[in-house]
């Protein structure tokens, strides 16, 4: 089943095109990744998602039905541009946006303090905003996100800010939240993590989508058919690539068929970022 349905959405700005009759469908459980240049479209999408924008034209479903504003505070958004209130302590920011999504003052206390003590910064709790730096910030902003247990989780380029081990840190907490049961929309340019990540994508540019569907089928459609080879025979160890024009099996069979050692075996995929560099240059 889709959580979210955009149907044939037009986007304009003045003049400016912003979306172009572009359809997404965001199965349920899954993370799915929205790719593509600066200004292609994306963060509008996200926007009228969450009905911060209203579309030109086109309409956003929820479970099946028109999206409404009760549905919107189901929804756990963490936007690109980041925006703490840099006077305030940071657990009374904490405090204030997650009763802003429903929850009870005593459930927010014990559901943040369960996160800050998880991502390490208990002594963080009377400091104010402004006293952090960027990443410091950015936990803060992640927690308040999640901290409501959304059903859907819209993450606007998330590890941004963030060093190599803290990234990592997000990365296995958003694996964790979709093993329990969310559905996640990442909008991100780590191609890195599209593929560690995502089980779907859309990738847009110049206000539409020029591709859509399983990470793992659209780098096997634009590969190039070839399998890396690691044998031991009597001379050492070797290791090739063969395109697999008969199928990887019947390579397979004609290396054990000579009777060497095989170590791996495996397909050569290109790795997104290529794919994402060829369409976006129209190649």
């Amino acid at each position: 089943m889709n959580i979210i349905e955009c149907r044939n959405i037009c986007k304009n700005f003045g003049e400016k095109v912003a979306l172009d009759h572009v359809s997404v469908e965001i199965p349920e459980g899954q993370i799915f990744g929205l790719l593509g240049p600066n200004g292609a479209g994306k963060t509008t999408l996200i926007r009228i998602i969450n009905r911060i924008t209203i579309p030109s034209d086109g309409e956003v479903f929820f479970n099946g039905r028109p999206i409404t504003q009760r549905d919107v505070e189901k929804i756990g958004y963490l936007p690109e541009e980041r925006g703490l209130y840099r006077k305030m302590k940071v657990g009374d920011q904490a405090m204030y946006l997650a009763q802003l999504k429903g929850m009870s003052a005593k459930d927010a206390s014990n559901e943040l303090k369960k996160w800050f003590v998880k991502f390490g910064i208990e002594s963080w709790w009377n400091k104010k905003v402004e006293e952090l730096s960027k990443g410091m910030a950015q936990k803060i902003q992640f927690i308040t996100t999640v901290v409501h247990k959304p059903k859907l989780l819209i993450l606007d380029e998330p590890f941004s800010g963030f060093d190599p081990v803290n990234a990592q840190l997000i990365r296995e907490e958003i694996l964790r939240l979709k093993d329990e049961g969310s559905t996640i929309i990442l909008s991100t340019h780590n191609m890195e993590s599209v593929e560690e990540l995502c089980d779907n994508i859309a990738l847009f540019n110049k206000s539409h989508v020029v591709l859509s569907g399983n990470v793992d089928d659209i780098r096997r459609e634009y590969g190039n058919n070839n399998v890396e080879i690691e044998y031991t025979d009597a001379d050492g160890r070797h290791v090739e690539v063969v395109e697999a024009g008969e199928g990887a099996n019947a390579i397979l069979r004609q290396y054990i068929e000579k009777g060497v050692t095989i170590n791996s075996f495996k397909e050569l995929m290109p790795r997104m970022n290529d794919i994402f560099i060829k369409l976006v240059k129209g190649e």
